[in-house]
Parts: structure tokens; C-alpha cells; sequence
């Protein structure tokens, strides 16, 4: 049976958010035991943001190269992946070792255990052959998992997740890639601007289907310029392999390459792990927490498990809340009027807040201000690339902004400004008076502004 030990809190999963908790609840003084049955760390340092970004660098530096005829000159690009593998392996995840990560938690006096952990009721957890019974309780940031969908044949097929093609020493020829969100269009243009056939199929009628029709235009435009092949309004009904894939669509259509991306979206990590053993369901899409981050007696989440964005910067805002929750500190508690996310195209797209059709539908009075960036001073300036926009919603009865969108060579820094203008609720006419430099990009949120007439 093993051994059973008091502690004070048991965090499951160390990625970004448990890793936070963990490490600032022994910093306070707690006995806190840590389980991963991964890396340290997670999805982000590993198999998600950094690498990730790593490749969007390396690919919009490729295609702003491609921008020099006719801007300064003459250049010719040869692509190779040789430097973003060896960039990725080398210096951004150690060759996918947790040393580092696992050494900070312990420095802080938390106890780790590598293992897959399995709660067997209120506080108390078993991993490894220890059993661990939590005074304080239970904090869970699993995270989620990439969901494969039941298209007929495909799991008897070695398709790639993120995490595959995120490890690749060398790129395939060609790609398809099911799922038109963040996550297969980040994929999809930075392997297609190393010369990658890449076809993206999405069963929406666009792609990036939760941002605005605006922002899906900006990024499909964008990516068939890089080459990329768009297949919207259908999906895979079947999947075969042989030395390549032949996927098989609704329309009754077949496409073939030599590899297959699934990004299809995320599940919550929930069903092995013992939540029924808390009165939790453990086939919910999420956890849901109140503005605590609790999701019942002694039991707090944080991170993409608790379905509020699948964000690093939501999951260390909702480390944060749990922390100062568990330690007593009081301080504000979860507000999520303000969701910043950015998905890392080239133009970016930051976001912020409420789409307009989320606006109109939850019945506010809703007016719409918008500028092409192209048309701005400065998006004349940079010329090739500038494609984009700026477009704010605003909620006409109480005179605020609830959500913006800023597409461009910038997209992901000008939304900076507009996620503090929702968040602190600043009035539309302070923003209106407020001084916006120029010649900058984000000179452009003041020209959509005034367009809210």
C-alpha cells in the first residue's frame, strides 16, 4: 500500500500554473508536494509558446526578407530549419529536460514526485507509492490534452500533435493540417514560409472562427499569400496512411501529404485523475472555479483545466488568485471582462474582450469603431506587410470599450493599450482625448475611435 504523509497542499500537473502555485506556496513556508508525470514547466516552455514563437521569428524573418524587391533592393532567401530545431532543442527546452524547472521548485522547499497522480478523496492524493493527505487541499492544473477527433482510420495513423511537429528536426514536403485555429495557422505559415505544401482544413466556414470575420479575412488573405491552401466548410471523414496520408473530406474531395497535423482543439485533463472521488465529473470539458479559483471545499484550479482561455498569462493570473486565496492575502478576485489573446500570424492578431457578435448577443448597445491599418500613416510607411486593422466595440449606454481587435505588424503589442482601457474601464471620452504618438501603429486605435461616431 505505501506510505501515507501529511503536507499542507498537493499540487497536481506543473505546468505554468501549478509550477507558480507550487513554487510560491513552499517560498511561503508551506509543505507542498508537486506531482508531474511530464516536464516541469508544461505545454508552454516545451511543446507550445516559446518553440512555437520560435518558428514564427524564424519564418516572418524569411518573409520580410521576401519584402526587400521593390522596398530596398534585392534579396535572395534559402530557407533552413536546421537553425529553429537546433534553437528550439538547444536553447529554449534542453532537449525537453526539466532539470532546471524541477531544481527552482525544490530550492524553494517543495517536494517533487514524477509520476501520474490519482486523488482518492477530499485532500488526499496518491503518487508514486506514497499517499499524500493535503491539510490545506488540493490545487489541480493538469492542463489539457490535444484532442483527436473519431474520424474514421485515423488513429491507426502516426499523425503529429503540436508536440511532433514542435520536436521535428526536419520538415516534411508537404502538410495537412486539421483544424483552422490558432494553433494549426501558427504551424501551418511557419512551415509553409520554409517551403512546405501546406493545405489547412476547417470545418467552420472560416478560419480562426472565434475571433472577428474581420480577423479571419486578415489571416486567411495572409496565409494564401504564403502558399497555404484553405479548405473551409468541410471536415475529414476518413484518414489513411501509407508512406503518406490521404485524408478524405465531406465534400467527397481527397487530399494527400507526407504529414498530418491535428489541431483540432484541447480537452481538459481530467478523466484518469480520480475527480469523481471529489464529486467532480470527471468527463466535464473543464473545471469550473468560482473568483477564488475554487472548485469546491479544499479543492482550487488553475490554469487551461479551468476552460477560461488556454493561456499562459491566464493561467498565471489564476496561479496568482489561488495563491493569495490559499495563503489568506485577500486581494481582487477573477475577472475575466479582459482576456487578452494573441494569435502569432504574421499580421498578428491581438484581441481583447468581446467580439461584437458576443457583444450584440449578450444584448448590449453595441457600436463599432474601425480602421484599416494599411490606411494609417504608418501602415503606409511600412508598406509590404502592413496589412491588418483596428477595430474596438463599445458599449454605448455606459460609454466604455468591451473588446478590441488589432491586426498587423504589431497586432500583439497595440492591444496592450486597449486590454487596460476594458480593464480599468476607462471612459470612451478619456480615450478620445487621450495623445496617441506618431507615426506609430497603434496611432491607429485613436482614427478607430472616432469612428465610433
Amino acid at each position: 500500500m505505501g506510505t501515507e504523509r501529511q503536507v499542507d497542499v498537493v499540487v497536481v500537473g506543473l505546468g505554468v500554473g501549478g509550477e507558480e502555485v507550487a513554487g510560491r506556496l513552499a517560498a511561503a513556508g508551506l509543505n507542498v508536494v508537486g506531482v508531474e508525470n511530464t516536464l516541469v514547466g508544461g505545454e508552454c516552455p516545451y511543446w507550445g509558446c516559446i518553440p512555437t514563437k520560435i518558428m514564427v521569428r524564424a519564418g516572418t524573418a524569411l518573409a520580410e526578407a521576401r519584402r526587400i524587391p521593390g522596398l530596398a533592393g534585392s534579396a535572395t532567401v534559402d530557407p533552413d530549419w536546421g537553425p529553429v530545431a537546433k534553437r528550439i532543442r538547444d536553447e529554449a527546452t534542453d532537449d525537453w529536460n526539466d532539470k532546471v524547472a524541477v531544481d527552482r521548485f525544490t530550492g524553494k522547499g517543495g517536494t517533487f514526485v514524477r509520476g501520474t497522480a490519482t486523488i482518492t478523496g477530499p485532500g488526499r492524493v496518491r503518487a508514486g507509492d506514497e499517499e499524500f493527505v493535503a491539510g490545506r487541499g488540493l490545487v489541480i492544473a493538469t492542463g489539457t490534452a490535444a484532442v483527436i477527433p473519431p474520424v474514421d482510420g485515423l488513429a491507426d495513423t502516426p499523425y503529429w500533435t503540436n508536440r511532433d511537429a514542435v520536436e521535428t528536426p526536419t520538415l516534411p514536403s508537404s502538410m495537412l493540417v486539421l483544424g483552422g485555429g490558432a494553433i494549426g495557422c501558427e504551424f501551418a505559415q511557419a512551415f509553409a514560409r520554409f517551403g512546405v505544401q501546406v493545405t489547412i482544413i476547417e470545418g467552420s466556414d472560416r478560419v480562426l472562427a472565434m475571433e472577428e470575420p474581420e480577423s479571419s479575412e486578415v489571416a486567411a488573405a495572409a496565409m494564401k499569400a504564403d502558399g497555404i491552401r484553405i479548405h473551409t466548410a468541410v471536415r475529414a471523414t476518413h484518414v489513411g496512411y501509407d508512406h503518406g496520408f490521404t485524408v478524405t473530406l465531406s465534400d467527397g474531395s481527397t487530399l494527400t501529404g507526407e504529414k498530418l497535423l491535428v489541431a483540432t482543439g484541447r480537452t481538459a485533463r481530467l478523466h484518469d485523475l480520480g475527480v469523481d472521488q471529489l464529486g467532480l465529473d470527471p468527463s466535464a470539458r473543464a473545471l469550473t472555479t468560482d473568483d477564488r479559483m475554487r472548485v469546491t471545499d479544499g479543492v482550487w484550479a488553475v490554469g487551461d483545466v479551468t476552460g477560461n482561455g488556454n493561456f499562459t498569462h491566464m493561467a498565471m493570473y489564476e496561479a496568482d488568485i489561488a495563491v493569495r486565496d490559499i495563503l489568506g492575502q485577500g486581494g481582487p478576485g477573477a475577472d475575466y471582462r479582459a482576456r487578452p489573446r494573441v494569435t502569432f500570424l504574421d499580421p498578428e492578431i491581438g484581441a481583447v474582450g468581446l467580439t461584437e457578435k458576443q457583444a450584440r448577443d449578450a444584448g448590449l448597445n453595441v457600436r463599432v469603431g474601425q480602421v484599416p491599418l494599411s490606411a494609417t500613416s504608418r501602415g503606409f510607411i511600412h508598406g509590404p506587410g502592413n496589412e491588418g486593422l483596428i477595430k474596438v466595440v463599445a458599449d454605448q449606454d455606459r460609454g466604455v470599450l468591451v473588446g478590441a481587435t488589432t491586426a498587423g505588424p504589431s497586432g500583439g503589442e497595440m492591444i496592450g493599450a486597449l486590454s487596460v482601457a476594458i480593464h480599468a474601464e476607462v471612459p470612451i471620452s478619456t480615450l478620445l482625448s487621450t495623445i496617441w504618438a506618431y507615426p506609430t501603429f497603434h496611432r491607429g486605435i485613436g482614427d478607430a475611435l472616432k469612428a465610433l461616431g
